[in-house]
């Protein structure tokens, strides 16, 4: 807990420039995270910058330049055309953004009304051809001016964000496929490696977009929450933002759109990254991944009973149509595969309990999700990352504990320790198929680990040998002969006669 101080959360703006400059500000994100340096070396958090009586005759020359109307605009309808990628996608310049962040960094507020005016110009472009250009350069004109302000006074950032508040609510409200791009770089350049509480202007507004209701057009939403993924940069030092962002978008994950159920998914698998257990215990201030699993696994359920529970299509004066609620429950299930994949694909230590319980309901679904080929490929990879991810022997013996129940057709509640108990007794064929198949993948990613468990894996997987369902069996067969030619099970006479 000695590290809060270096988190966005109850951090109060200094209201003087002293307590401003005197701040300590540690940009670099590994400062405290899980030890300190012997000796902590900060810079005041105060530069000098030009001014038009006091410049260099080099910088005289920038500054005449800069502080001509004309100037700036023809820079500008330049920059516009000097860009494109050969697939006709517009790419943010890094280069330029340091120039520009150079620029204001050494001039401060002096060619702020130029550059303000041409941004106006650049996001209200009417030619098709330039539009997405437009936003290239006002991105990066927009990325400078925030790093360069990194230094400036209290009152020159009030200024600013004055102005430049009102202009980025606008830029999104009409984001689209084809500009997200370019402003989500604009965030990520302009915040990264710095210390979260010195960029607390920006943070606000972002999540001030969280709750946007004047945007409406779904692209517009999709792109509005990839702009506000770009808090990642901060990593695990905006943690209270990052629960308000996992609470906010675990309502959304029935959506009936699925561009935006696809975000919510990354959104909500990032939320969790810094969910970790490093050498002194667990994180306690980031969103937690057996929580928020859990919680999903619970909805998960509901969702999966009432698709069971009600008719897939309803048909009324010969029109056939999915029941709503049936549609919901679906939408929800294909998110929940998602984010289960997504987890794998964004957290360093994506194996929890929570992740365990929810296996099996992977299993059952299998049937549920036949329809989508693209659902059901990322349902296969959600087992596959499981499999082959490492599991230390808690781990191994929770999940061959559930792969038993799968097994299990009728069985004694009171010998149940799992919560899933109504998933393992409505177990399908395809729920045993995908878990005997899964056997292998585990096995053989955790071979040592695993050792111990030979005698209860051959145990089931020689049983399903003789299971009702043909597809089982196959792959049944197929499974114990992999265990056998890695040996890590061995071949047994009773196995030959049997």
């Amino acid at each position: 807990m000695d590290n809060a101080w270096l988190t966005i959360d109850g951090y109060i703006p200094p209201t003087t420039q002293s307590e401003w400059e005197q701040t300590c500000f540690l940009d670099k994100s590994f400062h405290g995270y899980y030890t300190w340096p012997k000796m902590i070396k900060y810079s005041i958090n105060k530069r000098e910058r030009y001014s038009q009586n006091n410049m260099p005759e080099q910088a005289a020359i920038l500054y005449n330049r800069f502080i001509d109307k004309n100037f700036v605009k023809r820079m500008t309808q330049f920059m516009i055309l000097d860009h494109d990628n050969v697939d006709g996608q517009t790419e943010f310049d890094t280069i330029r953004f340091a120039a520009f962040k150079g620029l204001f960094r050494n001039f401060g507020l002096a060619f702020i009304d130029n550059f303000m005016e041409q941004l106006y110009m650049l996001i209200h472009e009417k030619t098709k051809e330039k539009q997405n250009g437009s936003h290239r350069v006002a991105a990066e004109i927009v990325a400078g001016i925030i790093r360069g302000s990194k230094y400036w006074t209290i009152e020159m950032l009030d200024e600013l964000w004055k102005n430049l508040t009102v202009f980025l609510n606008e830029v999104c409200s009409n984001l689209n496929s084809n500009t997200c791009s370019c402003w989500g770089s604009c965030f990520k350049y302009a915040m990264e490696n710095v210390d979260p509480r010195r960029m607390y202007r920006p943070i606000q507004f972002l999540q001030s977009l969280i709750n946007n209701p004047a945007v409406i057009n779904i692209s517009s939403v999709t792109s509005l929450w990839y702009i506000i993924q770009q808090l990642d940069v901060f990593k695990w030092r905006v943690p209270s933002i990052w629960c308000y962002i996992n609470d906010h978008v675990k309502k959304l994950l029935h959506h009936s759109f699925t561009a935006i159920r696809d975000r919510m998914a990354i959104v909500l698998s990032i939320s969790l990254i810094f969910d970790l257990t490093l050498f002194h215990g667990e994180s306690i201030r980031q969103p937690n991944i057996d929580q928020t699993i859990d919680e999903i696994h619970e909805q998960l359920h509901r969702a999966i009973k009432s698709y069971e529970e009600k008719p897939l299509t309803n048909v009324s004066d010969q029109i056939v149509e999915i029941d709503p609620e049936v549609r919901e429950a679906l939408n929800f299930i294909d998110t929940v595969i998602l984010i289960h994949t997504k987890i794998f694909f964004f957290c360093s230590q994506p194996i929890k309990n929570s992740i365990i319980r929810i296996f099996p309901t992977l299993c059952n679904i299998e049937s549920i999700v036949a329809h989508d080929d693209v659902v059901k490929t990322n349902l296969a990879i959600s087992r596959l990352n499981v499999g082959m991810a490492y599991l230390n022997v808690n781990f191994v013996e929770a999940l061959i504990k559930q792969l038993e129940h799968v097994f299990i057709q009728k069985i004694d509640s009171n010998k149940i320790i799992c919560l899933d108990k109504q998933v393992y007794e409505r177990s399908t064929w395809h729920a045993r198929q995908v878990a005997i198949d899964f056997v292998q993948t585990m096995i053989f990613s955790n071979l040592f680990n695993a050792r111990s468990y030979a005698n209860r894996i051959h145990d089931f997987v020689l049983k399903s040998l003789s299971d009702e369902q043909y597809e089982v069996r196959i792959i049944a067969s197929t499974t114990l002969s992999g265990l056998y030619q890695c040996g890590y099970i061995q071949v047994t006479d009773e196995d030959l006669v049997g």
